[in-house]
């Protein structure tokens, strides 16, 4: 694969390539475009929709490459959280005894699942509010903020588990998230 050859985050002895470009750039664009509408614009506001459109956009790009990136690690199918896949992480991390993985174990994998989805959710929610049939309505604004909320929550949940869990396992999960490189 000539993109990955050529990728200067490349795999060394002691660090393999994880976290291609594509997927780092997703990733911190998308955490600035949660920081910037919930902390920074203020709501309705053109410069919000947009950053919230633009949000919606990168998710919708990681669901593509998902499937087609050429870096195992990235696919959706090296990940993909199964009812027993989570069953069994639970059971090993209640033992203390969960593995570590180079990609996002079944628990990581659900929560970037559901950060995604409400990141969809509130793209909708915002278009919707534009539209005539529902301008104003205040069941529409309400759940708009309530998956804000819910964003904000599981996102600071998201983080202090990359911190648990890096501790654990003794890698920066932040770090491997800006270079894209994971011990073996």
């Amino acid at each position: 694969m000539a993109s990955e050859a050529s990728d200067s985050q490349a795999t060394t002895p002691d660090r393999i390539a994880v976290w291609g470009l594509p997927v780092r750039i997703f990733h911190w664009a998308l955490v600035l475009c949660v920081i910037l509408n919930f902390f920074v614009l203020e709501e309705g506001r053109r410069q919000h929709r947009w950053v919230g459109y633009a949000a919606s956009g990168l998710v919708l790009f990681r669901g593509v490459y998902g499937f087609l990136s050429p870096r195992v690690y990235e696919r959706f199918e090296t990940f993909w959280p199964t009812r027993k896949s989570v069953l069994a992480y639970l059971k090993l991390l209640r033992e203390g005894r969960q593995p570590r993985t180079l990609s996002h174990n079944p628990l990581a994998a659900l929560m970037m699942m559901a950060l995604c989805a409400l990141v969809l959710l509130l793209g909708l929610s915002g278009w919707m509010m534009s539209w005539d049939r529902f301008w104003g309505e205040e069941w529409l604004e309400d759940l708009h903020g309530l998956l804000a909320n819910a964003l904000i929550t599981l996102s600071a949940l998201h983080a202090v588990a990359a911190l648990v869990e890096g501790y654990r396992h003794k890698e920066n999960l932040v770090a491997s998230m800006i270079h894209g490189r994971k011990r073996p």
